[in-house]
């Protein structure tokens, strides 16, 4: 049975070790996705949703690796196709809580064409990209939100090309649920994680979570002296004018970068405007086959 916010929200609470994969990650020590993991799990616990309704699906990269961290269903799919996948889980599986995460290259890289559309879909899920501004997995090469003039394995005399700026862009593209964490701050991360979760609709969650091997501009220090919380500061997020104005702010050191839910929309998500098409999960559809030619096709894959 399909589970409702309203019923999550009465959930007893589960101990976050509950969520703890038995293969240990292998980031490298320091690195900021072991918070974002963390918070994660601490999240999905706090809010009581059970692992086997939860799926985590990934594309390629560091922060990709962490479906493998963590005790749910889950998918390690293609470069930048992680939202293809999470967009047809969820379409297919109603009732399951669907967390797609990945890393800044791997989401605002070659996932940005899936990313816009997933956006103004707004398919109820949540999505968390791990921004080092950095590509770690293949050694320290300039990515989509490496800052103008970063010098890097790529980019030896400064970074020719202006940042992509995720947070305008969700904005731009109708996106529902607009935030930023920092994975150094888990006592603000959890808690919007949690209205991530909870959100009736595709919320992005873009995560600062520091590179140490290969980025040693933005660092966690870097992070810990330039952000602040704007909704502790008033900032009210059903106001778009404003959400645009403080997310067109780069975050390169010149001016203090804000963290926090920059945008709620309460629109309708894509599966109550397709109620026809989607009234049966497709995981209960009827196969209209007999089961011996059921066992038949089964074969087949063996």
């Amino acid at each position: 049975m399909t589970m409702n916010v309203a019923d999550r929200k009465a959930r007893p609470a589960i101990d976050a070790k509950e969520y703890k994969g038995e293969v240990h990650p292998d980031w490298c020590p320091g690195c900021g996705d072991f918070g974002v993991l963390n918070c994660v799990q601490r999240a999905l616990g706090e809010l009581g949703i059970p692992q086997h309704e939860v799926a985590v699906i990934s594309g390629i990269g560091c922060s990709s690796n962490l479906p493998g961290f963590i005790n749910t269903y889950g998918m390690h799919t293609l470069h930048g196709r992680s939202l293809p996948n999470a967009q047809g889980f969820k379409i297919a599986h109603h009732d399951m809580t669907i967390v797609a995460v990945g890393g800044d290259g791997d989401g605002y890289g070659i996932g940005a064409g899936h990313l816009i559309h997933a956006l103004r879909r707004n398919i109820d899920m949540t999505y968390i990209v791990m921004n080092n501004s950095i590509y770690g997995l293949t050694t320290g090469q300039t990515s989509p939100t490496s800052s103008f003039g970063m010098k890097t394995k790529s980019t030896p005399f400064g970074n020719p090309e202006a940042p992509l700026n995720p947070i305008a862009l969700a904005l731009g593209s109708g996106a529902s649920f607009v935030a930023r964490a920092f994975s150094g701050n888990p006592k603000q991360a959890v808690e919007i994680y949690k209205k991530a979760i909870m959100h009736k609709g595709f919320a992005l969650i873009d995560t600062f979570s520091p590179c140490v091997t290969f980025n040693k501009v933005n660092s966690a220090s870097f992070y810990r002296d330039n952000t602040y919380d704007m909704n502790a500061e008033g900032h009210d997020p059903s106001n778009l004018d404003a959400a645009f104005k403080i997310g067109m702010i780069t975050p390169d050191g010149s001016e203090r970068i804000a963290t926090g839910i920059f945008y709620i929309n309460e629109r309708s998500c894509y599966e109550e405007t397709e109620k026809e098409t989607l009234a049966t999960p497709i995981c209960d559809h009827k196969l209209g086959i007999t089961a011996e030619r059921a066992e038949k096709l089964k074969a087949t894959f063996r």
